[in-house]
């Protein structure tokens, strides 16, 4: 018997989940900051345990973390230095000039990872073409390796004016800089990010080499560990773009793993909804430090070609460090079981971003927290059991999260400990809703006939409160959902993405240059793909992103994946026009578009997915108990049902208000909400009255 197994490093918890044709195991372990590989060690030991498996019977490891987003967020990288064109070493600091925030007189920006004294001129020049203006001056690079010696440096990033167009400068730079000093990491703005726009260029090359020394030493040692407990099968790494890729990629482009973690729960939504036939779907993953909030049409996840990372404004697009690399795009938010609850200067509740962790975590862990958490607030409302939480791994202490509450929230609100847990979780399901509401408005979609997927540990926990806050009405908790990362990992394709720039107008657009560029492209895709798919079927998927000529952003518009010709020019001038009217509500006429970069993606076949069928009526199982609860609406305290979710057959209907426990999460039907197990063993919440 084979077996494949995933692991999802979160802030809290470390998930795991292994899978054979006919069953599958989940289970959770606390997080590990201090070496998050012993944490991976320990959930992959007590997952086999559970399932009776060996690890010679482990055909594939797959692996997501956020210790690279962390690690920038945190500060906490390697000691960088930048070589960059002469006259352009603080395009890092100036950005593109824009505010954040225009009426925020002491705005505060976000700095970058390398400051001023390592920020390296070189005298070179290309211009727009990639024609050599200035020879590299070989001496300049050779005088800043033994600066960057002298200062202790140990990541180097090497990104030059137009560099995009031709690397020729970026290479000769790096062959001195390996030459002689062959042991220090490299990134180069022409591999790690080879487009336009120097600032996001350069921001994305310089986090690259801020986040490899740590994540390639973590790779090797977990992946020393897993050899050395008798894992001898391939691992791969989960990407930020939703697809799987080899150590040896992921070491050397570990920018690319900022969104593995989410990225794995978006394919796990989208399967989902594959599984039951709902074309339109919002995602909801919470965990114990963040949420996740991702629109899925047509059973695909929206996807971007920018990312943020550490804004300094809270929920402020614009106010962090900017990535251009390949990611699903999805609104996270400071808002899961860790986050802790605070009383502000105005005497306002606020939940996050700053989180208790796994270490020492809520208050009611026990283990030397004393700031309230979202945990402690669920607890206090009785919406835990305390013995039960996390399958009866981590025993919850419920007097601890009353004192903490009373002391941070209550005792500053003149509230009792119930009292000051009913706004904390009520406020962090209005930021979730409200972070929801934004992520459609700036998507030019709406919430309408959408169905909410909840999963994590926490999602749902808060899933029926924050559908009825966005006016959703229905919800669907699939198995599995505590660990609902970690299993997405196991449905995500081998894949790779390669963006490049080539600037094109319709009116005199260069087929032949734009085909061969196109060709190269997909050939470095299949290369990469072809070291993990090991001879499984590929399919290739294009994209050019356009914009009206003199705009300043742009629009993915599909290409086929093919040699364009002529006759192809007007077709996807004409889907430019479809699509920027569903952004802007209708095309300027006359003006013509300009094709500002171009993306290939390649990617192995998934199987084909077809929706179940419905399941026949069948008796709700007894209740295993009953707990009070105080409803986060009214705040009144009532009797409600407790549901073990195993003994629940497909077809069986409970009505609401109850909870529906599991092993890794419960599930909470709101009053006015029922809730039916379908074919597929998964939750159906509908809402049959406001």
């Amino acid at each position: 018997m084979t077996a494949r197994l995933a692991v999802d490093i979160g802030g809290t918890f470390t998930d795991v989940a292994v899978e054979t044709e006919d069953e599958r195991w989940t289970g959770k372990v606390l997080t590990t900051p201090h070496a998050p590989e012993l944490g991976v060690l320990e959930a992959v030991r007590m997952v086999l345990q559970k399932a009776g498996l060996a690890p010679a019977d482990i055909a594939l490891v797959i692996h997501g973390t956020t210790l690279a987003t962390n690690a920038v967020i945190e500060r906490k990288g390697a000691k960088t230095a930048l070589l960059t064109t002469e006259g352009f070493r603080d395009v890092l600091a100036l950005g593109n000039e824009s505010r954040y925030d225009q009426y925020d007189l002491n705005i505060e920006l976000a700095q970058p990872l390398v400051p001023r004294r390592w920020r390296l001129p070189v005298t070179e020049r290309l211009d727009n073409t990639g024609k050599v203006l200035i020879p590299l001056e070989p001496r300049d690079v050779e005088q800043h390796v033994a600066f960057m010696r002298a200062e202790g440096i140990e990541a180097v990033a090497i990104g030059f004016l137009h560099g995009f167009v031709n690397p020729v400068h970026e290479k000769q730079a790096a062959e001195i800089v390996r030459r002689l000093w062959p042991e220090v990491p490299l990134s180069l703005a022409s591999e790690v990010s080879p487009e336009m726009r120097e600032w996001e260029r350069f921001s994305t090359t310089v986090a690259n080499a801020y986040v490899q020394p740590l994540m390639a030493s973590y790779l090797k040692r977990l992946e020393v560990g897993l050899r050395a407990a008798g894992l001898t099968c391939p691992l791969f790494m989960m990407l930020s773009g939703g697809g799987l890729t080899t150590l040896e990629t992921a070491a050397r482009f570990p920018i690319r793993l900022v969104e593995s973690g989410p990225a794995g729960g978006a394919i796990f939504s989208a399967h989902v909804a594959r599984e039951r036939g709902l074309s339109e779907v919002l995602s909801f993953d919470m965990g114990g430090t963040t949420a996740k909030i991702c629109l899925i049409d047509a059973f695909q996840p929206q996807a971007s070609r920018t990312f943020e990372v550490a804004r300094v404004g809270r929920f402020k697009k614009g106010s962090g460090l900017p990535l251009r690399i390949p990611v699903i795009e999805m609104v996270e938010i400071g808002a899961g079981g860790g986050s802790i609850a605070a009383v502000d200067g105005m005497g306002r509740i606020t939940v996050g971003p700053e989180s208790a962790g796994a270490d020492p975590g809520p208050a009611c862990y026990g283990r030397g927290g004393a700031k309230p958490a979202v945990t402690d607030a669920n607890l206090a409302l009785g919406r835990y059991d305390p013995v039960a939480f996390a399958g009866g791994a981590l025993r919850l202490y419920p007097e601890h999260a009353r004192t903490a509450l009373a002391a941070e929230v209550g005792g500053k609100l003149g509230l009792p400990a119930d009292m000051a847990a009913l706004g904390v979780v009520e406020m962090v399901d209005e930021n979730m809703a409200n972070a929801a509401r934004v992520h459609a408005i700036e998507s030019g979609k709406g919430y309408d006939g959408r169905t909410i997927i909840a999963f994590g540990g926490g999602g749902p926990v808060h899933g029926y409160r924050v559908a009825e806050k966005i006016g959703v009405k229905r919800l669907l908790v699939p198995s599995g959902a505590g660990v609902g990362s970690a299993i997405g990992f196991l449905r995500a394709p081998v894949a790779y993405e390669v963006v490049k720039s080539l600037y094109q107008r319709f009116a005199t657009f260069d087929t032949v240059a734009v085909n061969a560029l196109l060709a190269g492209m997909a050939a470095e895709a299949r290369a990469v793909v072809a070291e993990g798919a090991f001879g499984a079927p590929v399919r290739e998927s294009r994209l050019a992103y356009m914009r009206y000529v003199g705009q300043g952003h742009e629009i993915a518009v599909p290409l086929p994946p093919r040699d364009l010709g002529a006759e192809d020019i007007a077709a996807i001038r004409a889907a430019y026009d479809t699509e920027y009217s569903r952004f802007y509500d209708r095309p300027v006429p006359g003006s013509d578009v300009e094709v500002m970069s171009f993306a290939v993606t390649v990617a192995t076949r998934t199987e084909e997915v077809l929706p179940a069928a419905p399941a026949a009526d069948s008796p709700a199982p007894p209740p295993i108990r009953v707990q009070q609860v105080r409803d986060t609406v009214t705040g009144e305290v009532a009797d409600w049902a407790v549901y073990d979710r195993a003994a629940m057959a497909p077809g069986a209907k409970v009505p609401g208000p109850c909870i529906i426990a599991e092993a890794e999460t419960s599930t909470l039907v709101g009053p006015g909400w029922t809730c039916r197990m379908d074919s597929l063993g998964y939750l159906d919440l509908t809402q049959e009255r406001s």
